[in-house]
Formats: structure tokens, sequence, C-alpha cells
């Protein structure tokens, strides 16, 4: 087993320009990655970097976007949304994005996407957008997203690099927040250890690192919330090679799932 890194570098990319539908955000990432570059010449990308890109950007880009106003709600959510003083547009939004709802009550929806992600919402968000009365819904196959950036990386800047696109998840049971992985190109999300000897040479059973999520995370802190810069460069990370997927590798299948 290789040992960790013994330093992990993560830095915000420079802002971006308010991204719109149909941006080429992979020329628009490289584009602030080199205006970083001119700022500081050692922060160049290398193979082994990790670019991680927010999902909201993402959304934007690919258009993934629902005016309000076009929206017409079902009966059941107008009902929830009286019931818990929401908007009922946007509680049809969220159901429409859902292919399983798995709880609805006290104003909250928990849903299971065509993904197969399990989160508040479907993912459907008002946050972070300029305009009035519009909701990014995430990305239709975000593993496909970060391959078409990544490609484009190395169009522009003549740099393989891997990709993530992420996104600000719940967690069962904790309060609080943090970002996970959506999708990855250029790396595996997990780091199966299992079979591998431990710190005392015992083997490992069980340990499979979510490597993919654990970077998000760190992206996140490196960015902010606030910050309107949704880019960030990760250097020093140890990447399981090979070509992974978030929805191949790291969604539980339901049958696995000792809570239902």
């Amino acid at each position: 087993m290789n040992e960790p890194p013994a330093r992990l570098l993560a830095v915000a990319l420079p802002e971006l320009p308010e991204v719109q539908p149909g941006d080429d955000l992979g020329r628009l990432g490289a584009e602030a990655w080199w205006r970083l570059t001119v700022e500081d010449e050692s922060l160049a990308p290398q193979p082994g970097d990790v670019l991680v890109v927010t999902q909201k950007v993402v959304s934007k880009a690919e258009g993934r976007l629902v005016r309000l106003a076009d929206v017409q709600p079902r009966p059941e959510a107008i009902a929830f949304a009286e019931r818990w003083d929401k908007d009922a547009r946007q509680v049809e939004v969220v159901l429409r994005e859902s292919a399983e709802v798995l709880r609805m009550e006290r104003g909250l929806i928990i849903s299971r996407t065509h993904h197969g992600f399990v989160c508040a919402n479907a993912g459907v968000d008002a946050s972070n957008i300029a305009a009035e009365g519009v909701l990014t819904l995430l990305p239709e196959d975000p593993d496909a997203s970060a391959a078409r950036i990544r490609e484009r990386i190395e169009e522009e800047l003549g740099v393989l690099v891997a990709v993530i696109v992420s996104d600000s998840f719940g967690r069962p049971w904790r309060f609080g927040i943090s970002d996970v992985a959506l999708g990855v190109a250029g790396f595996l999300p997990l780091d199966d250890l299992r079979g591998l000897p431990d710190s005392e040479g015992r083997l490992m059973h069980v340990t499979v690192v979510a490597v993919a999520d654990e970077l998000a995370s760190v992206a996140e802190l490196a960015a902010g919330k606030t910050s309107r810069r949704p880019l960030v460069m990760i250097r020093g990370a140890r990447l399981p090679a090979g070509e992974g997927s978030v929805q191949r590798d790291v969604v539980m299948p339901q049958e696995a799932d000792l809570f239902r």
C-alpha cells in the first residue's frame, strides 16, 4: 500500500463570470486556472492534480434550470405546500426529479433521484442563482459532465487532470452538510483497502475509503459557500488509478440498504 501524501494543497481558482446555459465550462475553468498560474507559476496544472467543480455551475452551463412560472403543481404538491408554507411549484419540481420519495413530512422531502442519490429535495436548489424564480436541477449524468470538463481542460492547458463534480448533501443522524462527489473522471472514486495490512500488519476486511467524497469536502473548505469560486484545484492526493463512476461505483444498490 502506498504511503499517504505528506502534504495536501487545495486552492480555489479565481472567480468565474456568471455561468449561462451553453457556456463552455471546461474552457472557463481552463481560463481561471491560467489566471491562477499567472499569479503563481507553481500552481500550473500537473498530472495528478484534481479539479473540483461545484454542481451549481455545471447545471447552469448544461441548462438544467426550471422557471417556477412554467410549473403547474399537482394536487399532492399543493396540499404539502399549504401545510408547510412552501411554494407548491418548487414541491412539484422536486417530485418530478424524484425516482422515489422516501419521506415527505415536516416540510422536508427526502427522495432518491434517477441517479440513485438519496438526498433532500432531489437536489433541486434555489440558492446562488442570480435570476429570481429559477431552480437548478442536478446534471443528467454527472460522470459524463466531469469527463467533458476533463477533456476540455486537456485541450486548453495540455494536461490531463482528474475532475470531480461536487454537491452539498446532508448526513443521516448528523447535523450539518458536507460536500460529496456526484461525478468523477480520471480516477476511481473509492480506494478499496480490503486484503491489505493495516499499520499493525493485520489484514483489513471492510475498509473502502470514499476518496472522491473526501476531496469534494476538502474543496468546499478551500472555497467556502459564498466566495463565488466554484472551482478548486487539489494537489497531493493519492488517487486510485482507473476510470471510475460515482453512479456505478459509489451509489449503493437498494438491496444492500439495511434501513429499508
